[in-house]
């Protein structure tokens, strides 16, 4: 199951057996052995490192089940970004109105653009 997800969420993120071994600092078979499950008990420091590489949270490997919403995260660049904007006092309901202000601001944007 953890090997799944691992193999899964790697694939989506583009890199390979390989590289991925290089950027944990993990041997490819280990991580291959863990792919195909026969490694089911990886330490939690080696869940560290793969899930640090693969810019997700521990929980986010360790997750079981395969509904749509179990691979999702939130990265940290927009974590932050939601943070700034609870601290500026903008409270959830008031998204959809920001929502409609930001997409007029991106076709304005594009327009301009075309138009250069």
């Amino acid at each position: 199951m953890i090997g799944e997800r691992i193999a899964e969420i790697r694939k989506q993120k583009g890199y390979t057996l390989s590289e991925l071994a290089e950027k944990t600092n993990i041997s490819k078979s280990y991580l291959s052995n863990m792919e195909r499950s026969l490694n089911k008990n990886p330490s939690l420091a080696i869940m560290k490192r793969i899930a640090k590489v693969l810019d997700v949270d521990l929980m986010t490997l360790l997750k079981k089940g395969t509904d749509q919403n179990s691979h999702l995260y939130i990265d940290e660049e927009w974590a932050q970004f939601i943070y700034e904007l609870k601290d500026i006092g903008v409270e959830k309901e008031q998204l959809k109105q920001y929502k409609t202000l930001i997409e007029f601001i991106k076709w304005k944007n594009q327009n301009e653009e075309q138009g250069r």
